[in-house]
């Protein structure tokens, strides 16, 4: 009898033991590690913002289920989601609401516009919090900031990288070098940025002439004027830096029904985000190119699935891949410092050099003194059959390039 309950005292102390390890464990667990994303999900610019919080959840996932920050005990990070609005006054606004609100945060990630990012920076570097952007702006990083960090390459550089890779294609497949070349662009930050650069000397450099430069406010409400004078011109080009869905639908529209047949060149995603499909037949898209910081590539195609898996995206656009890198090199700059405090992850970041980059065309995980990732550079994708993919450059491509109206 004695030993009949001995028994049974020794399996209930164990199932007792068995229940309160994991309580016990989950209670001397590492405080988590709040990283900010402060993007747009409300508004005109819902969607961009909406995809940058799925990309930064894949990868909080994946860094806890690696183990988390191993130098502090295998803390793991916990994401904090701040809607920026639409407008750069609720984005400056929704930047002062995350530092007063959020104290604890070691960094944050985000903005999406580059006028977003101009503001929520001046933020974010009053509260000495470092901040990772995918925005373009030359301005992000031109300010003398040391909390503001860009893992694109800037808007100037990828017009200097771009041009002469759009040109000679253009020869090889068409057997003609473009000469002239019309511009629309919005009139935000990083648009601007561009075309400055590209009118500074870069087009001349490559035998551009620009035959028509027109610059809209977005939305648009009527692109009927646009492309009128654009078919006046008649030029070998058109570069084309919208930031609104609908503005593309609206001037791909009418250049199907003034029948103009000039290759369209974009800069930027938003010729190439999912829901344009939504308003537009893809026929009116075949062929189209743009210039994008980033996008899903070659070595990714696992990382592609789980996005539609699990969102149901149906491809992966800068705003998901350049966030999920965002958080592995906080990962990176937090195994660096081996501290909560944010003014430490700051230094670690500058002065970070995790090796060759992988979730960002080119490069390397480090940053110069103006706070530009070091050897950025980016991708070149087109529409074909229906979806945009990689065509540039050939190591990370999905397809072949063709040249529009070849």
């Amino acid at each position: 009898m004695q030993n009949h309950m001995t028994k049974h005292l020794a399996v209930a102390l164990a199932t007792a033991v068995a229940f309160a390890a994991p309580a016990a464990r989950a209670q001397s667990a590492e405080k988590p590690i709040q990283i900010g994303l402060i993007a747009p999900t409300s508004g005109i610019y819902a969607r961009p913002g909406t995809v940058m919080k799925m990309g930064a959840e894949l990868a909080i996932k994946d860094v806890n289920d690696a183990g988390g920050i191993s130098c502090l005990g295998g803390a793991p990070l916990e994401l904090v989601t701040i809607d920026s609005g639409d407008t750069v006054e609720k984005a400056t606004n929704a930047a002062q609401r995350m530092v007063a609100e959020y104290p604890e945060l070691v960094g944050g990630t985000g903005a999406y516009l580059s006028s977003f990012t101009l503001a929520v920076s001046e933020v974010t570097e009053r509260a000495n919090l470092p901040l990772l952007t995918l925005s373009y702006s030359d301005q992000i990083t031109g300010r003398g900031f040391k909390n503001i960090f860009q893992t694109s390459a800037t808007a100037g550089v990828q017009a200097q990288l771009a041009l002469p890779i759009i040109l000679d294609l253009a020869e090889q497949q068409s057997g003609k070098r473009p000469k002239t070349v019309a511009i629309i662009t919005d009139n935000t930050a990083a648009s601007l940025s561009s075309v400055e650069r590209m009118k500074a000397g870069l087009l001349a450099d490559v035998g551009l002439e620009v035959v028509l430069e027109q610059v809209f406010t977005p939305p648009l409400a009527d692109a009927t004027s646009l492309v009128q004078q654009v078919r006046q011109k008649r030029p070998d080009l058109l570069f084309f830096l919208p930031t609104v869905i609908s503005d593309s639908k609206l001037i791909l529209e009418k250049k199907k029904e003034f029948r103009l047949d000039v290759p369209v060149i974009s800069f930027g995603i938003a010729i190439a985000e999912p829901e344009v499909l939504n308003t537009m037949q893809a026929d009116m898209l075949e062929g189209v190119m743009s210039a994008v910081a980033n996008w899903g590539a070659k070595g990714q195609e696992d990382l592609i699935k789980r996005l539609k898996d699990v969102y149901g995206e149906p491809w992966m656009t800068q705003n998901a891949i350049s966030t999920y890198g965002d958080i592995w090199l906080f990962k990176a700059a937090l195994e660096k410092s081996c501290s909560r405090d944010r003014a430490a992850l700051g230094d670690a970041l500058r002065n970070l050099d995790a090796g060759p980059s992988k979730y960002y065309p080119g490069g390397t995980l480090s940053f110069d003194d103006k706070g530009r990732r070091e050897g950025a550079s980016l991708t070149v994708i087109q529409w074909q059959n229906g979806v945009p993919v990689t065509v540039f450059p050939e190591d990370l491509a999905l397809a072949k390039p063709v040249w529009p109206g070849k």
